[in-house]
């Protein structure tokens, strides 16, 4: 009885697909806005995408080692390149103004996997778009990740600083930009007149140590703190409406995510959503979660949108349009995972990838827990429901397939019971709808 007294304990601390909580929380001070008043943004059509994660094959992609990256994520990494590809050019066609990428640009921060992406956004320059990046977890200083994969092994390959990444991205926000944070790479642009994009380097390469896991989680410092609440100011004086660009989320996604998954929110969020609310910013677009999902964050009576864009190699791999007029947004997704390969079966095959992964994920944890196997496989399958359900978007709790837990046996029962506030909140959509919404700023 105590034994499973201690295992119930464990099971509560970690659940189903948990993160790592950091617990070196820093307090930050944060300048609020008290005063009231709007914020009229301008008519403008831009495209948001995110988490490219582009991997060139030349790196590898058969062996033992390789199938274990596989069959640990829901990347698509062999066909990211055409993803980009055909995302470029969908977007060069559009009629957009410009395009923001919201981070995790690479598989790992390799530094061929950098050059391809900025040759791809060297073709919509081309075109007369502009784009605007911030890294993500994945894209600096990943000195244990970033590898060639050959057979049952893997062997380093050349990373990305800080000043290369900047080097590399100068032409998509950097050299344009009108002011820079002295202590990370976020910056601010004005990509059409009365229009301030405030993009947020949240991440934290700059801990990560080598034969070491690199750092999930995404915090910002006092000093980049102090140093947005000086643009903030300074968008208000000049009368420029901002939005923001960040790689981790500022407003949960689903009523449980800050418990299961902190890493995928910015440390402090409520917080942080408040400061950024409070100076009238009404958008603020994420990626890092793989999910396309648009939360509304309510603080102190002002409005932020999180829309968080789901990873162009995830299925769905969607594209994001949004045209802000007469201060309204409206946002629309293209979903290209079944128009990239037409006639075959890319589509039906990516999404089978996803749940597939999903439940290998699960079922590893679960098993470390000793659950049955024919427990692990019924739970299994219904996390990768969830999780397939939450990528899509606009989750509709009427397709969830029932789960009948007198098919489980007592301790996979238990299990059950400790994890299903996650597949509920999964399958319960927040306001507002994901893919295709408007609402006012």
């Amino acid at each position: 009885m105590m034994k499973l007294k201690k295992m119930a304990i464990l099971i509560m601390i970690i659940l189903v697909l948990s993160g790592a909580c950091s617990k070196d929380k820093t307090a930050l001070r944060y300048d609020y806005n008290t005063q009231t008043g709007t914020v009229f943004y301008p008519d403008v059509s831009f495209a948001v995408i995110s988490d490219t994660h582009v991997y060139d094959s030349s790196l590898g992609s058969s062996g033992a080692a390789f199938e274990k990256t596989m069959n640990s994520d829901r990347k698509l990494l062999l066909d990211s390149i055409d993803l980009l590809d055909y995302a470029v050019d969908a977007i060069a066609s559009s009629g957009v103004s410009f395009v923001l990428i919201s981070g995790d640009l690479t598989k790992d921060g390799e530094l061929i996997n950098h050059r391809i992406v900025a040759e791809r956004l060297k073709r919509l320059a081309d075109a007369g778009i502009a784009a605007y990046v911030v890294p993500g977890n994945h894209d600096v200083n990943n000195i244990s990740s970033a590898v060639r994969f050959i057979g049952d092994k893997t062997e380093s390959v050349a990373t990305v600083s800080q000043d290369e990444f900047v080097q590399i991205y100068g032409d998509f926000g950097y050299s344009a930009a009108l002011m820079r944070d002295d202590d990370s790479l976020s910056y601010v642009a004005e990509p059409v007149d009365g229009l301030w994009l405030l993009a947020l380097d949240v991440c934290r390469y700059r801990e990560n140590m080598p034969g070491k896991e690199e750092f999930v989680s995404g915090r910002i410092s006092q000093k980049t703190a102090d140093w947005i609440a000086g643009v903030l100011r300074a968008a208000n004086s000049g009368n420029k409406a901002v939005m923001a660009m960040m790689h981790h989320g500022v407003v949960e996604h689903w009523k449980g995510q800050s418990k299961l998954h902190p890493d995928y929110l910015i440390e402090d969020f409520a917080n942080f959503g408040k400061f950024l609310a409070s100076w009238n910013v009404r958008l603020a677009f994420t990626g890092h979660y793989h999910a396309q999902d648009i939360t509304r964050g309510e603080f102190d009576g002002k409005v932020l949108y999180d829309v968080e864009t789901g990873s162009l190699v995830t299925a769905p791999c969607p594209i994001r349009y949004v045209e802000i007029k007469n201060n309204t947004a409206h946002i629309r997704t293209d979903a290209i995972v079944d128009k990239i390969h037409p006639g075959t079966d890319f589509a039906a095959n990516a999404t089978a990838f996803v749940k597939k992964t999903v439940m290998i994920e699960a079922a590893g944890i679960l098993n470390k827990y000793k659950v049955p196997a024919k427990d692990t496989d019924y739970i299994a399958n219904a996390v990768g429901d969830a999780y397939t359900a939450h990528y899509n978007g606009d989750e509709n709790p009427a397709l969830r397939p029932v789960f009948d837990k007198s098919k489980l046996g007592l301790w996979g029962r238990f299990v059950y019971s400790q994890q299903e506030y996650i597949l509920d909140g999964l399958w319960k959509d927040i306001p507002p709808s994901d893919n295709n919404v408007s609402f006012e700023l």
